[in-house]
């Protein structure tokens, strides 16, 4: 190969190409392509981009335009944020990928537009700003869709069964029908059916062979029942509901479509309850202590699970396609958090191998970023068990729905002075909290995780561990 490639290829002297002593291959010059005739790469360069709403996690749909960073006519260089998109998890900056000037807005200030959809043109020079211009007044423009004729209940047809439907077909009768007939000897050919499209009922056959029913008590027809009103908020049960006069309607924002969303898939896995009374006075003990420290109540529970998970790790598993599941290789504990106008479950990364005090300096970040809506996808989608903690508003115990994606949820109550007695007989008040833990039964069964249950309140009972 080495010797081929310092042979050359078009000798204009030559009509033959030689590759060794023995073999020849006959060139036409009229044929040959000249070395300038070789293609190089054509550089495309687009004069006028637009700028597209994008997919800020797996479950967003659409966005919400929070605010413009920059104008129309302002100057643009690629990696500058343009604009702030409320997601349906946090609000986030979304950069240029290239220069230019933003010509003009297409989705303003406060309004929504689905993923893939323009939001903004952007122009290489200002000699495309009046074409862009142009461009983004087409595709603001509504799209000119035929208006659905208004909604109206059609009129239900009656149909008078004492007489068959065209002139009715003989012979065409329902399985009993047919069953009486040849009990009573009765000719199905010689009955004209009044039931639809002229069938023959059990009632013709019995009026052809002299039978007499008592008439029953005739009740009065229900009144036409009311169109059933369309709930709005996907997947809702939908119904009847009377108007309350003076209500209003308040529409989701994008968290709370997306929690709805959630939560009406979480509905469709099997899932299973199990409560357990955990002693907590030698944790409260170790709080008093790391508390001053900056350490927190979450940060303690977050640690005694994660490291309840590594020795259970089936409660740490995922089942996504209902035919098999996942041991996760990572322990991420999410904790729900409410903030204004929704939930969200900031994410404790490898919560098992970090110590306490950077396990709790760490919620603190995340606890700031996600009140004011500037969790990044990671830092809220990744977890595989979540804890769900209403204990500092007293709630003594409540059931948590599971998070799709995930195994196990656990639901955390408020520790309280109970009289409890211990192996001997004897009574002594202990503060006591209960939790209960929801869990996919398709991948956890029960003696999986009442075993977890017990070792989380060994650790919580004797939590000089969690510190180390």
């Amino acid at each position: 190969m080495a010797s081929l490639a310092k042979l050359p290829l078009i000798n204009s002297k030559s009509s033959t190409i030689s590759f060794s002593s023995s073999t020849s291959l006959q060139w036409r010059p009229s044929t040959a392509l000249p070395l300038k005739s070789r293609r190089k790469p054509s550089k495309v360069s687009a004069k006028i981009r637009e700028i597209f709403m994008p997919a800020l996690s797996s479950t967003m749909t659409e966005g919400k335009i929070v605010s413009w960073s920059k104008s129309e006519g302002d100057l643009l260089r690629r990696g500058e944020s343009v604009v702030v998109v409320e997601s349906d998890k946090a609000d986030m900056d979304v950069e240029t990928f290239y220069d230019g000037i933003l010509a003009a807005i297409v989705v303003p200030e406060g309004e929504s537009a689905p993923v893939g959809a323009p939001i903004g043109i952007l122009a290489e020079s200002e000699e495309e700003l009046s074409e862009a211009k142009a461009k983004a007044s087409q595709s603001s423009k509504p799209e000119t869709k035929t208006e659905p004729a208004p909604s109206v209940i059609p009129e239900e047809v009656v149909v008078d069964r004492s007489a068959p439907v065209d002139g009715g077909r003989k012979g065409i009768a329902t399985p009993y029908a047919k069953k009486l007939a040849k009990q009573h000897k009765v000719e199905l050919g010689s009955i004209t059916g009044t039931g639809p499209f002229g069938r023959i009922t059990p009632e013709d056959v019995e009026k052809a062979a002299g039978i007499v029913k008592p008439k029953s008590v005739e009740v009065a027809p229900a009144a036409a029942p009311m169109p059933a009103v369309k709930a709005n908020g996907g997947g809702g049960g939908g119904g009847n509901f009377a108007e309350i006069e003076g209500s209003s309607v308040v529409p989701f924002t994008a968290m709370q479509a997306a929690v709805a969303n959630n939560m009406m898939e979480s509905l469709s896995v099997p899932t299973f309850r199990v409560g357990y009374p955990v002693l907590t006075d030698a944790l409260d003990a170790l709080y008093d202590k790391v508390k001053k420290k900056g350490v927190t109540m979450t940060a303690l529970l977050a640690k005694a699970t994660a490291m309840a998970l590594v020795q259970h790790p089936v409660l740490n598993s995922t089942c996504k396609d209902g035919k098999s599941f996942t041991y996760n290789s990572s322990i991420n504990i999410a904790v729900a958090v409410a903030i204004n106008g929704g939930l969200i479950t900031p994410v404790l990364q490898d919560a098992d191998k970090l110590d306490l005090y950077l396990l709790s300096k760490k919620w603190k970040e995340l606890v700031e970023k996600a009140r004011a809506k500037q969790l990044q996808p990671q830092e809220y989608n990744s977890g595989t068990f979540t804890l769900s903690n209403l204990g500092m508003f007293g709630v003594d115990r409540f059931d948590a729905i599971l998070p799709p994606g995930q195994g196990a949820i656990m639901a955390v109550g408020a520790s309280k002075p109970t009289v409890v007695a211990d192996a001997d007989g004897f009574f002594s008040v202990k503060n006591e909290m209960l939790v209960n833990v929801t869990a996919d039964h398709r991948i956890i069964y029960g003696a999986e995780l009442a075993a977890f249950l017990q070792t989380f309140s060994d650790i919580i009972q004797n939590p000089d561990n969690l510190t180390m």
